[in-house]
């Protein structure tokens, strides 16, 4: 396994920019900030100051002629006030979906006086004025302007302006379909389980033959590896998987996601939590679909992002790979290695070795589905192998070219990116 420590005292020195500290973890108990100052140490992604400047009026409005949600006279009942959630939706040009999944979250009968912020990174496709319309018919949706474009920056966002007397952040993301009564179970499960945060197993599920391909991939070992939220429906404690709630006091204590990260911005967050002694449970009470690329190029643009941010990750936190990950790590230079084959033709053997593996298993899995499309699951994995592979290896080159040219590595870069994934 990959383990960045054997890069040298030149590394960690050129990293301190991004780290708050370096000091050993300590329990946490995860209390409001208010009642427990966070540790300099742990607040490796902080709020940014900007935001304290930023009114909440001057985002979140009440549409002209919808009444503002007026809390009553009376103290609700404390059982209630447990059961109070935000739920945000990072959007960008989800103008087919976002109403849909908005409906769905709000199709739920444990929440009470739910509050759902779609957090908009600048749509262009009628997404801003399809959620304006709804916000003018029910008081429970808004609008939040997302300057951060990024999925994290949103997040964050809606959680530091809206969600003080909200118990529970609920992230939910447009390319997937959820189950009705969704964030009341996972707070149900936060409740029953004492858990900081709650995950959920995932299903990819395609319309057109290349989206069935990639996701046959997406659902078996050959395109995850086995990683649990993936492939298993049984519950229990992980250390990472696909962010569906958290403890909102946790949440704050750890200053959310690094808003640095494009992408893999939930792994490294759920490096922290674990640090701090904060437990993620996988519930099988939920369970998403999850929609993949329609196109092979949308797919590896997708995979090549999950590999730089998961090499962040690693250059961060000095986390070494897990198997399932470090495999595919040898895909690019096997490929590289294979432009070399003519010359000496057994530098193309780990090529072949991984194709012959991948298409074999992608016509095992079309046999079994008795799905045709599937025979390109192979491909599809292929896809996802090298583009993850050539992500991680480029981040790594760029951050050892920046060390060694003198240069600093760039802080913020990911914030080009496009919320949307």
């Amino acid at each position: 396994m990959l383990n960045p420590r054997l890069f040298g005292e030149q590394l960690r020195r050129a990293h301190e920019h991004d780290e708050a500290a370096a000091a050993p973890a300590e329990a946490r108990s995860f209390a409001p900030r208010s009642a427990e100052p966070a540790s300099p140490w742990s607040a490796s992604a902080v709020w940014p100051k900007s935001w304290e400047e930023i009114a909440p009026e001057a985002f979140i409005r009440a549409p002209d002629g919808v009444a503002e949600v007026v809390p009553a006279n009376d103290p609700m009942p404390a059982e209630l006030a447990l059961n109070r959630a935000l739920i945000v939706i990072p959007c960008l040009n989800e103008a087919d979906v976002i109403e849909r999944v908005i409906q769905r979250v709000l199709d739920d009968d444990g929440l009470v006086e739910p509050l759902v912020l779609v957090a908009d990174g600048g749509s262009t496709d009628g997404s801003r004025e399809i959620v304006s319309d709804m916000a003018a018919r029910d008081s429970r949706v808004r609008l939040l302007p997302n300057p951060g474009r990024l999925q994290s920056a949103g997040v964050n966002l809606a959680a530091r302006l809206m969600g003080e007397d909200r118990p529970w952040l609920v992230r939910v993301d447009a390319h997937a379909d959820y189950p009705r009564n969704y964030a009341s179970t996972l707070i149900s499960e936060a409740r029953r389980t004492g858990a900081q945060a709650v995950v959920v197993a995932m299903e990819t599920r395609g319309a057109t033959p290349f989206q069935r391909a990639a996701a046959a991939a997406q659902n078996s070992r050959l395109g995850t590896g086995g990683a649990a939220h993936r492939l298993r429906a049984s519950c229990g404690w992980v250390d990472h998987g696909h962010h569906a709630l958290f403890n909102r006091c946790a949440f704050d204590a750890l200053g959310g996601y690094d808003e640095s990260f494009s992408h893999n911005e939930d792994a490294e967050f759920d490096i922290r939590l674990g640090a701090e002694g904060g437990r993620i449970w996988l519930t099988d009470k939920a369970r998403i679909v999850y929609h993949p690329r329609r196109t092979p190029r949308a797919l590896w643009k997708q995979y090549f992002s999950y590999g730089r941010g998961r090499a962040r990750t690693v250059l961060k936190h000095y986390a070494p790979l897990k198997v399932r990950q470090a495999l595919p790590l040898a895909v690019a230079p096997a490929a590289v290695l294979l432009t070399a084959a003519p010359l000496f033709w057994p530098l193309g053997v780990p090529a072949l070795v991984w194709a012959v593996a991948s298409l074999g298993y992608g016509a095992a899995l079309a046999l079994k589905g008795r799905d045709p499309a599937v025979v390109l699951s192979g491909p599809a994995a292929m896809i996802m192998h090298l583009a993850w592979s050539s992500g991680f290896w480029t981040q790594l080159v760029r951050r050892f070219a920046g060390l060694f040219s003198g240069r600093p590595p760039a802080k913020g870069a990911a914030r080009s990116a496009q919320a949307a994934r």
